[in-house]
């Protein structure tokens, strides 16, 4: 959380905004009435937001549904040369590569137009995928679904940024992720269906899953455009009043203030400096090992673990994705209540570790299936929380948007590893992928309980006053505009 330093910034821009929006004051806040103008925000900016993550994450883990209906043997793809491994992770490597560079562009275009132009173009490419011939012409179109999905998922989250403050922030992340356990429940629900339409049109079942999945992102990219305002200052659904009162109510807390707002790359440089952001990126690896693993293999892996038939594996992934979006849910809404992050990613983690201890067990399906439950549970959590939990801490939209590319690529990295962890020949109990897996989910705790330590004892010494020698020689202003380096900034933990 943030302290309100109780001053009025003389900023030009922050006395240009209160002009332009009338003189509101912190006295005229009110709780019920922010309350109705985030249920306002909700309504015009999460179902596409949701949708459009939907849909992406779809177009990345459907091959693994289109495995299961004969995706190797037209295309001539052989296990020696682990081609379907390297068709499922190199989209990661251009997803990776290129996060970054675009989450630092997304501002300099207009937010909403930027991500609806790169939903248009993967979404035409996902559904061409389901044309090619060859194991070259789905790598090809693999590497360029990764180029132009790398800037969604962290544009996103920036983008929502721009609309929620810090204790709104956790369970609206959390909806991306309840749109990835959608995509997992309704890819299967959906691969289940177009199992019956194998031969129709002269198309093999593989085709369809990736024309029927990938032709969505194009319509929905196309209303992106249409109706998605770019912030707070062009969304025009709320009146000018409210528009006033939701700007002052972010420039209430530490750090935030108009010109954080805007992109400095001095805030990029100080940001690829900070080893915070660092830790968090290399605990998001260990935990988006889990994501890429489970996600893509949770059908080969339950077809493996029993008797059922393709179908019946199919549509045994819906419970699994359901109850990981249920409790995400539950678990985001308590976080952004208690503010408490690191409690709650841990304890999850944990959860996923229990699961995967049964997977990698030899207690018959049951207890396998079991574990996959548990996995779920803890799975959207774990990957979840920390990506709203660090860039709340960072109040300064350069360096924000910088941390959240940094942390996503990082952590989509494991993605090009995930893959070859989940071998065919290590079926059908996959001891390796899932024995790797558990070991990089306790290193993610580790490190987030370490992370957890050291902002709370930091949040001690600035409370007590110890951290004020960094105050001293600036004007208030300045002090105002240091970002989370200022002492009155409180981390949340």
């Amino acid at each position: 959380m943030a302290l309100d330093n109780g001053s009025t910034s003389k900023d030009p821009s922050v006395v240009k905004s209160q002009l332009r929006y009338g003189n509101t004051t912190p006295d005229q806040i009110d709780r019920e009435r922010e309350e109705r103008l985030i249920r306002k925000l909700d309504f015009r900016v999460i179902p596409l937001v949701m949708v459009m993550y939907l849909f992406s994450f779809l177009d990345r883990i459907n091959i693994g549904n289109a495995r299961l209906y004969g995706l190797e043997k037209d295309l001539k793809m052989t296990n020696n040369n682990h081609q379907y491994q390297i068709v499922v992770s190199i989209l990661f490597v251009t997803y990776c590569l290129f996060e970054v560079p675009s989450n630092l562009l997304l501002k300099k275009f207009s937010p909403s137009r930027y991500i609806a132009i790169i939903a248009i173009i993967w979404g035409l490419i996902a559904t061409l995928s389901g044309l090619t011939q060859s194991y070259h012409e789905l790598l090809a179109c693999r590497v360029l679904l990764g180029l132009f999905e790398a800037g969604l998922f962290p544009g996103l989250i920036t983008y929502l940024t721009l609309f929620y403050n810090k204790r709104a922030i956790a369970l609206r992340v959390g909806y991306l992720f309840v749109a990835a356990a959608i995509a997992g429940a309704v890819g299967g629900l959906i691969a289940y269906g177009i199992g019956f339409m194998d031969g129709v049109g002269g198309y093999r079942a593989w085709r369809w899953i990736f024309i029927i999945e990938g032709a969505p992102s194009i319509v929905v990219g196309i209303m992106f455009w249409i109706f998605m305002p770019n912030d707070l200052d062009t969304s025009h659904f709320i009146s000018l009043e409210d528009r006033a009162f939701l700007v002052m109510r972010r420039e209430r807390e530490v750090g935030q203030t108009a010109s954080a707002q805007k992109f400095h790359w001095d805030d990029v440089k100080e940001g690829a400096s900070d080893w915070k952001i660092w830790s968090f990126c290399i605990a998001q690896f260990g935990a988006d090992t889990m994501l890429y693993g489970f996600s893509i293999f949770l059908p080969t892996i339950i077809h493996g673990i029993g008797s059922w038939t393709v179908p019946q594996a199919q549509a045994l992934t819906i419970p699994v994705y359901t109850l990981g979006a249920v409790t995400y849910l539950v678990v985001a809404w308590i976080s952004d209540k208690s503010q408490q992050r690191a409690l709650y990613t841990c304890l999850f983690c944990a959860v996923s570790i229990i699961g995967y201890g049964l997977l990698i067990s030899n207690n018959g399906s049951k207890a396998h299936y079991t574990g996959c439950f548990l996995v779920a549970m803890g799975l959207y959590v774990a990957v979840g929380i920390p990506l709203a939990w660090m860039p709340t801490n960072l109040p300064r939209y350069g360096k924000r948007t910088f941390a959240t590319g940094l942390q996503v690529a990082i952590g989509n990295a494991s993605g090009i590893m995930a893959p070859f962890l989940y071998p065919a020949t290590d079926g059908p109990r996959y001891v390796k992928g899932h024995g790797v897996t558990l070991a990089l989910v306790g290193f993610a705790a580790v490190v987030y309980a370490s992370m957890s330590w050291w902002l709370r004892r930091e949040n001690r010494a600035r409370m007590a006053f110890e951290r004020d020698d960094l105050m001293e020689g600036k004007t208030e202003d300045e002090i105002n505009e240091i970002g989370d380096r200022n002492p009155r900034f409180l981390y949340t933990c």
